[in-house]
């Protein structure tokens, strides 16, 4: 191995590091604990490392974003694969969905709360945030119903779920009806 192979090996378990440390930081106290003080503490590094791998706190919000995003689509294909006819998918796929935001808050904030610097519904717009919509598309296309834009039913039926992980998350809505409310969406959005 070369000493550039070494160094870019090296710079690239640094960048995962501070994201990973990041992650970590902001599930155990939130987004306002991620400092680049603190993480710099955390990782043992000094602060003008972490900057020479991340401009400041928003690149790595949006770092941490695309992990999760990547992790995200994981597990709804994952969920989706599992399940027989086009609403089993779906209702798969609504508790998959749910069941990230409930378990990875502060990565569910970094993707769709919080200012990553990232592009969303754009030319420009990340791969792994096309893929985790692709990964949606891929279950919903089929059941958009005839004269609907498989993409367009898509993004009502993620802005859907992200009410509900967002309402109740915030103890908006009662959780013991989490299962009706993914069997009402499905039912109701759903052409199966």
């Amino acid at each position: 191995m070369s000493v550039q192979e070494r160094k870019q090996r090296e710079r690239a378990e640094r960048e995962r590091l501070i994201v990973a440390t990041a992650r970590e930081l902001a599930e155990q106290q939130g987004w306002d604990a991620v400092t680049t003080r603190r993480l710099a503490e955390r990782i043992e590094y000094s602060q003008p490392v972490l900057y020479s791998h991340f401009r400041g706190k928003r690149e790595i919000i949006g770092a941490v974003a695309l992990e999760g995003a990547a992790e995200m689509a994981a597990a709804v294909r994952t969920a989706t694969s599992a399940a027989d006819g086009p609403r089993e998918r779906v209702a798969a796929l609504a508790r998959a969905y749910l069941n990230f935001a409930a378990r990875n808050p502060a990565v569910y904030d970094a993707l769709f709360q919080l200012d990553g610097g990232l592009a969303y519904a754009r030319e420009d717009t990340p791969e792994p945030l096309k893929d985790a919509f692709a990964a949606l598309l891929e279950s919903l296309a089929e059941v958009a119903g005839e004269g609907v834009h498989p993409a367009l039913f898509t993004e009502v039926f993620w802005a859907c779920l992200h009410g509900i992980a967002t309402l109740t998350r915030a103890g908006r809505l009662l959780p013991g009806d989490a299962a009706q409310r993914v069997e009402l969406l499905v039912d109701r959005l759903a052409v199966v």
